[in-house]
């Protein structure tokens, strides 16, 4: 099973994990949705945390 992990390029804020229980091709799904990064997403709540917190991207992993 693999998890959604969170990552913001500010080394100070921790990651974050979105979403667990994922078959490897439903993480590599929700990570290629252009919402998922900052570089590239549209949405009003993707740009506000951006602006809060400065850029991110959605990465996967195995869980543990």
């Amino acid at each position: 099973m693999f998890r959604i992990v969170r990552f913001y390029f500010d080394a100070q804020i921790r990651r974050r994990v979105i979403k667990t229980s994922l078959t490897e091709e439903q993480a590599k799904e929700h990570c290629s949705n252009p919402q998922t990064s900052s570089s590239t997403c549209a949405s009003a709540v993707g740009k506000r945390r951006t602006k809060q917190l400065g850029a991110w991207f959605d990465g996967y992993e195995e869980s543990k």
